[in-house]
């Protein structure tokens, strides 16, 4: 593979160390590597590849000579992202600043890689949630076109990022100790608890992160028609989303032939055993790239209305290894 020169803004955050823990997982092609962040971590020491850097503060001159950015996230990337892409670095970002531009590709490589064709030095990585979703629709997407999707969302709290973990983690002790809590990171305790509530309230009484899955969906599959809904819920789980998905598609698809399509599908592993208790859990899919689905099972009353349970590691999946992936089929197919 061609090497780059490559940067990662964000670098010292949760993304931004999975990116440089992925990209070593890969064995990702770099000539050069710098790792940016913002004020406070500069000067910040990280270790990769038997190597020590030193993380610098992200400016307008970061990003000479850079081949290719990796922003994990954050106000840097409304900061610098436009800056990076007008100085000729090819910009993969994760936040959510860029996705709906329509000169951004939004791409999940096992679904649109052929968007990326199109890009012109900037590509969003859409949201963690949409990203899950889309990876285990689209096989069946392919059969028959999907009518309607209704979602609800279970979210990890390291979808808030190290805070969101810590908070778990002190609410935890705190409970056990018989302490009160006093959250911080979310609107209410999460421990022992769920919230239907992710980001700002929008028109409606949706979230924002509920307005994303649509949103980004109907984009990422060039199909403004599928009529979504989507609930999403923070949930005391450390790590891992899950979803239940419930589908209506314009021809019948039999739970046989899903499983059957589902699991020949890249990118999916199908785990789907009711009677002998296997599906896919959090836990198990922690640290894996893979996208979890079982409890595959056909509505009892629309006949083209088909059931999935669906997990997958958001940080994974749904950021990191997904942007490594974009970076990867730029790179195969000469996009860079």
């Amino acid at each position: 593979m061609k090497k780059l020169n490559v940067a990662v803004v964000g670098a010292t955050g949760a993304v931004g160390q999975e990116i440089l823990k992925i990209m070593a997982e890969r064995d990702f092609p770099y000539k050069n590597l710098k790792l940016l962040a913002s004020q406070r971590s500069a000067g910040t020491e990280i270790n990769y590849n038997g190597a020590t850097y030193k993380v610098e503060e992200t400016t307008e001159h970061s990003f000479d000579g850079v081949d290719l950015a990796l922003f994990a996230g954050g106000p840097a990337s409304r900061a610098f992202g436009r800056i990076a892409q007008k100085k000729g670095t090819v910009v993969i970002d994760n936040s959510s600043t860029f996705r709906l531009e329509k000169d951004v590709p939004l791409v999940v490589p096992e679904v649109n890689s052929h968007a990326l064709k199109e890009h012109q030095g900037l590509i969003a990585n859409p949201n963690c949630s949409t990203i899950i979703m889309v990876v285990a629709l689209y096989p069946l997407y392919k059969i028959s076109k999907i009518k309607r999707i209704i979602v609800s969302t279970y979210q990890a709290v390291s979808g808030a990022g190290k805070e969101g973990l810590e908070e778990l983690e002190l609410q935890n002790r705190q409970l056990l100790a018989g302490e009160k809590t006093n959250p911080i990171t979310f609107p209410y305790q999460i421990a022992a608890n769920l919230i239907p509530h992710i980001d700002v309230w929008m028109d409606e009484n949706y979230t924002k992160e509920e307005m994303k899955m649509v949103y980004e969906t109907h984009k990422i599959l060039s199909d403004s028609d599928i009529a979504i809904t989507a609930t999403t819920v923070r949930v005391p789980v450390y790590r891992s989303h899950s979803e239940s998905i419930y589908i209506e598609t314009e021809e019948p698809i039999s739970p046989e032939m899903a499983r059957e399509v589902l699991a020949s599908s890249r990118g999916v592993i199908v785990q789907d055993d009711p009677q002998n208790n296997l599906y896919p859990m959090p836990i198990l899919a922690s640290g894996t790239d893979e996208v979890y689905v079982g409890r595959i099972r056909k509505d009892l009353f629309v006949p083209n209305g088909l059931n999935l349970w669906v997990v997958a590691d958001q940080i994974r999946k749904g950021a990191a290894t997904n942007a490594i992936q974009i970076a990867e089929e730029l790179i195969k197919n000469n996009l860079i």
